[in-house]
């Protein structure tokens, strides 16, 4: 089934969104009271799970720990379609000031208890309209984003086999501090990748009055910290940015004291895989280089968290088409730049076309240039986009597959 011929057959999704919208906002405020981290979320899963009890829907569960999946089947044939939203919160104590805020320690700063009910009010529709769907949807609920660890387990663990066949598009929607209920997408490079460089410099201790008698490894530390960033601005194109921010430097407690180990730890983001691998093989071999000058013996590692998050053209132009006829023109906003943060569906949209979106979420009365970013304790989202958030992505589950080139 073309994207096309679902498209022709569209239900009515906004209205519907604006009907579960009262259901869909208590849904997140229960959500957002009972923030969990990382793989093991229970109560997280188990309040989601009450909203499909009854449904006419598949439930396909993995071992050991909260990743689950809901297959809807259409009442024809046509392909799978997966649509995702994660689940795990942030170790950050709220003080957003919501009534609903959450008190053990941990919040959804980034989002999530959004995602999560949009994606349920998306299961709720798909479901509600499975006959004249051709085709399947699956509707992935995924731990463990904000470790940037979820999506690659799930994946790992059979998530493209779980309904029978590999998913031909996958779609993603993340909330951003933008005006409430604005769509925001661009082809190529959605979001940057996510890698961590760390460095140890291990020489000899001393006392801090006779350097001469040591070898001091802060200076190797030091050193490093201004090459990364001669690194950024001379090996690299500012077309295919790269973003390098050292946030850890170590090397003892005491003042007096010529410690023999230091370290220095970084982020780094950039918007294409060759960027990204050229960065850290020479990161890492200027480290080794500063050791060697230093007389330190060096270890120094790069890591990549998750790749960029890279948008099918195709998959953009769908989403773009789609939150058009929506919500109008005015609401729609095609992406001249990336965002440099990063995000783990990078790692399906690796294995099926696809696209991550973005939604406004910014609460009534806020000025977007002062208001509090994601993963902020002050971090607020509008609960009032989340019929049209659930509306866009049932609409993009039932569209299909991509159209060919």
């Amino acid at each position: 089934m073309s994207t096309q011929q679902n498209a022709s057959t569209s239900p009515d999704f906004r209205t519907m969104g604006a009907g579960l919208a009262e259901r869909l906002g208590a849904l997140r405020r229960d959500l957002h009271r009972i923030p969990e981290l990382g793989f093991d979320l229970p109560r997280t899963k188990a309040r989601l799970l009450q909203e499909f009890a009854g449904m006419p829907v598949e439930i396909h569960e993995f071992d050991g720990w909260s990743a689950f999946v809901v297959v809807v089947r259409g009442g024809g044939p046509g392909p799978v379609v997966l649509v995702r939203g994660d689940m795990d919160a942030l170790p950050v104590a709220e003080e957003s000031g919501e009534d609903f805020a959450a008190t053990n320690g941990a919040m959804h700063a980034c989002g999530h208890d959004m995602h999560m009910s949009a994606l349920v009010g998306a299961v709720k529709m798909i479901a509600e309209q499975r006959a004249g769907l051709a085709g399947s949807v699956m509707f992935m609920f995924q731990p463990a984003e904000e470790t940037a660890r979820g999506a690659r387990r799930m994946l790992d663990e059979g998530l493209l086999e779980v309904a029978g066949e590999r998913p031909v598009v996958a779609w993603g929607i993340h909330e951003m501090p933008y005006p409430a209920g604005t769509v925001h997408v661009r082809a190529g490079a959605q979001m940057a990748s996510n890698c961590q460089l760390v460095a140890t410099f291990k020489g000899r201790g001393g006392h801090g009055s006779a350097p001469h008698t040591a070898i001091d490894p802060v200076p190797a530390v030091l050193d490093l910290g201004q090459e990364l960033q001669t690194l950024v601005t001379r090996e690299f194109s500012v077309f295919d940015p790269v973003v390098c921010t050292v946030t850890q430097l170590g090397a003892g407690k005491m003042y007096n004291v010529i410690h023999d180990q230091a370290s220095l730890g970084a982020t780094i983001r950039a918007v294409s895989k060759g960027t990204t691998d050229r960065f850290g093989s020479r990161a890492v071999e200027i480290a080794e280089l500063i050791g060697r000058i230093h007389r330190c013996e060096t270890d120094a590692r790069f890591r990549v968290n998750c790749p960029t998050t890279l948008n099918d053209p195709r998959a953009a132009r769908v989403a773009l088409d789609t939150a058009r006829g929506l919500f109008g023109a005015d609401r729609v906003v095609e992406m001249e730049q990336p965002v440099m943060a990063s995000e783990d569906f990078s790692y399906v949209l690796e294995e099926v076309p696809g696209a991550f979106l973005f939604m406004g979420a910014l609460p009534d009365g806020v000025d977007p240039d002062g208001a509090p970013q994601p993963h902020s304790p002050l971090a607020r989202y509008n609960t009032g986009v989340l019929g049209d958030q659930a509306a866009l992505l049932a609409a993009l589950a039932w569209s299909g597959e991509l159209p060919r080139v």
